[in-house]
């Protein structure tokens, strides 16, 4: 198939998760001999066009006059999406289907899909109302409309867990039938190469003490003020343990201001922006990875940490708690509760026999569940399905010829 994929950041440009899910199931689309198009957002420093490794990547710049506001740069982003685009389709011909990513790209992919007479699928990674526990002002409203009218244009709706399957379908009133529920991935040989480099830990802990690890955006989402709340009853319990958090973001100030208000400073260590190859090092020295988000649509975090052999401690709230079965292949707590997120990191520092049992059976379901091979299968038959339906309906825009005729 001819696949052309709409997502407002693509590796190395990473704000929060997207990248990644675009990154992995384009290229295993590719491997599977598909022709693979994606265009987004550029980034200093990365060619304009590309071919990477299975896929094409096409970066666009956005109009050289300074946006407003962040809506006002998403419009600006959307016309050059479109421009490029069509350029593409003159070049190569039409697609068979436009995979769009969230809101940020919803006004190209309905452009494109009328334009073009292409059929349109969107993911829905994650949705305002349930980013902000609510809608709450007009900059909220207009982006849940615009999240709302990208569900209505598609003919299906792909969400990455069960949790944001029933979000989409009670905010935006979806017909049960239009939903497909798609895990995200994870690469199964992402920490090949990679083991425990104690000199390395020593830049973060003492060798008698075991690295309880975030990361993750400094938001209030993610819950690491509540794991920082849970560092005196741990500490209490486990004298020789460090908290190593991961990360940048609006909460980072309030963060450190907490934990030196607590008088829990030298227990934490907040490393600010790290590079990925610090990452994948931090992970392989890790005792425990934990994530204690308070809004959390799927989680790709926890996939990584189980995927670099480390056992994980997770809220039991929307996609994180579908990805965990509780004390089987990780140690579920109570969603912004402090104490039960401290009695799971406890139950696995007492207990390394069953550590390491949680980590093989973690290990085993993300090998059958949540790599790349099966859900690019999955996303195919949805694409399959989509093409054949619209082949039986003859499905396309009217010209504007057969327009002025009716």
């Amino acid at each position: 198939m001819h696949i052309l994929m709409l997502s407002w950041e693509y590796p190395p440009r990473i704000v929060g998760g997207i990248s990644r899910v675009v990154h992995d199931l384009a290229q295993t689309l590719g491997e599977r001999g598909n022709e693979v198009h994606v265009v987004t957002c550029w980034e200093p420093g990365t060619k304009e066009v590309e071919k990477d490794k299975n896929v094409f990547v096409h970066r666009v710049h956005t109009c050289d006059v300074n946006a407003n506001n962040f809506t006002d740069w998403v419009l600006q982003l959307n016309f050059a999406l479109i421009e490029h685009s069509i350029k593409i389709i003159n070049e190569i011909g039409k697609f068979d289907i436009i995979h769009a990513h969230d809101w940020i790209v919803a006004f190209a992919a309905r452009t494109l899909k009328h334009s073009y007479s292409i059929p349109l699928v969107s993911t829905i990674h994650a949705t305002e109302y349930g980013r902000n526990w609510g809608i709450h002002n007009d900059v909220q409203g207009y982006i849940s409309n615009v999240e709302w009218w990208l569900t209505y244009e598609s003919w299906k709706v792909i969400v990455n867990s069960w949790y944001m399957n029933n979000e989409v379908r009670n905010v935006f009133n979806l017909p049960e039938d239009k939903l497909r529920v798609i895990p995200n991935g994870v690469d199964l040989n992402k920490f090949n190469g990679y083991e425990r480099d104690y000199e390395f830990r020593r830049s973060y802990a003492h060798d008698n003490e075991k690295i309880v690890f975030f990361v993750g955006r400094l938001v209030n989402e993610k819950g690491v003020q509540v794991l920082i709340d849970s560092i005196p009853k741990v500490s209490d319990h486990y004298n020789d343990v460090k908290f190593v958090i991961a990360g940048k973001g609006p909460s980072l100030d309030f963060l450190r201001w907490k934990a030196h208000s607590m008088g829990i400073a030298h227990k934490v260590y907040f490393t600010g922006y790290i590079s990925d190859e610090n990452l994948l090092k931090l992970y392989k020295c890790a005792d425990i990875a934990v994530f204690p988000s308070l809004y959390e649509p799927f989680g790709i975090v926890a996939l990584e940490g189980i995927v670099a052999n480390v056992p994980i401690v997770v809220s039991d709230t929307g996609g994180l708690g579908e990805i965990v079965n509780h004390g089987v292949d990780g140690m579920k707590s109570y969603t912004g509760n402090a104490n039960s997120l401290a009695d799971c990191i406890l139950e696995i520092l007492f207990n390394p026999d069953r550590a390491e049992e949680i980590k093989r059976r973690a290990l085993d379901k993300v090998h059958r569940i949540y790599n790349w091979d099966v859900i690019s299968r999955q996303t195919m038959d949805v694409y399959e399905e989509i093409v054949e339906e619209c082949k039986r309906v003859n499905w396309r825009t009217p010209s504007i010829k057969e327009s002025l005729n009716t």
